[in-house]
């Protein structure tokens, strides 16, 4: 492999459980990810995961989310990340969504945030 080229995805996944001192089934063990999948990832016989694959492997080794989903040929909507925030995983799950759904879901969010912090001060 060149300098200027990226490792494949398989190369890139191994590398990151390595980095991290885990075993195939202690990465398994941490994200549900069967050890005989996690095994064909890192080998490449597996190409192209699941956006949802990907997510659990991105918050296991704490990688960009949209990092892995580029490396497995996935594409990944331009300026949908920003630092902090969290909507591309919305976007990645539920695709586009109409404005009258996305104010659906604020407001639902905004229920479930309320009731939470009821929650917390009965305690």
């Amino acid at each position: 492999m060149r300098q200027d080229e990226e490792p494949t995805l398989a190369s890139y996944l191994k590398s990151l459980r390595d980095a991290r001192g885990l075993s195939l089934r202690g990465a398994e063990q941490v994200s549900g990810i069967s050890n005989a999948f996690l095994s064909q990832l890192e080998s490449g016989k597996v190409k192209q995961p699941s956006p949802v694959v990907l997510y659990k492997l991105a918050e296991l080794y704490s990688v960009p989310y949209e990092t892995l989903m580029r490396r497995a040929g996935h594409p990944v909507p331009e300026g949908a990340m920003r630092a902090g925030q969290s909507g591309p995983v919305v976007v990645h799950r539920l695709g586009k969504v109409t404005k009258e759904e996305e104010q659906a879901l604020l407001d639902y969010l905004g229920f479930l945030r309320s009731r939470a912090r009821k929650r917390g001060r009965k305690k």
